[in-house]
């Protein structure tokens, strides 16, 4: 489920990434068992993270999200929010986290706060990332726009295919996860995210 911090990581973002994990845990007065046992991670697993020895995956920052009852995207813009604020987002300032599951790279655009916050992802060639129903228990919207490549999105039994241009509105309602999968086995998928928290 993780791996050692990568290599091509900004550097600070795991570490923010870390800190923020341990704050968010400290905040609701919960030890590392009791976020365990709420997010269904081990606990092993939860020190390394916090300690900044171990990537989480996007699917451990899924469960770990939904336990705080936040969504993936709230937990690492309060982690990149941590660097300071702005309101503007340079390119060459937008904090890039890799997925080490998968090896997807999301590159925050918007400043961090913004709403709404947009996310561009690569996800490379036959990959795929799927986020439980509770990592999106906290957004009034989302949408996906796909730039480049196909993209194919799960929403419980169902699945949309899009290709470059094509944009999907989630259904936030019905309690199911979500999955994105690039269907390409040469080439990779580009999209944009663009979230609305409640």
């Amino acid at each position: 489920m993780s791996t050692i911090l990568d290599a091509t990581a900004p550097p600070g973002l795991d570490a923010l990434i870390a800190a923020r994990i341990r704050r968010e845990r400290e905040a609701r007065g919960w030890s590392i068992a009791e976020l365990a046992t709420a997010s269904g991670v081990s606990r092993a697993m939860i020190s390394k993270v916090e300690r900044a020895e171990a990537s989480p995956t996007a699917a451990l920052l899924g469960r770990l999200s939904g336990a705080f009852h936040l969504t993936v995207s709230t937990l690492l813009a309060r982690a990149e929010a941590d660097a300071g604020p702005s309101r503007i987002a340079r390119a060459a300032e937008q904090p890039m986290w890799t997925d080490p599951g998968t090896g997807y790279h999301r590159r925050a655009i918007s400043p961090s706060g913004a709403e709404p916050e947009l996310i561009e992802v690569e996800l490379p060639p036959g990959a795929r990332v799927e986020y439980t129903a509770s990592s999106f228990a906290f957004l009034r919207g989302q949408v996906a726009w796909v730039l480049a490549g196909r993209l194919v999105i799960e929403e419980g039994a169902e699945e949309a295919v899009l290709g470059p241009g094509d944009c999907l509105a989630f259904d936030l309602v019905a309690p199911k996860g979500h999955a994105f999968r690039n269907p390409s086995g040469t080439r990779p998928c580009r999209y944009l995210v663009a979230l609305h928290r409640r």
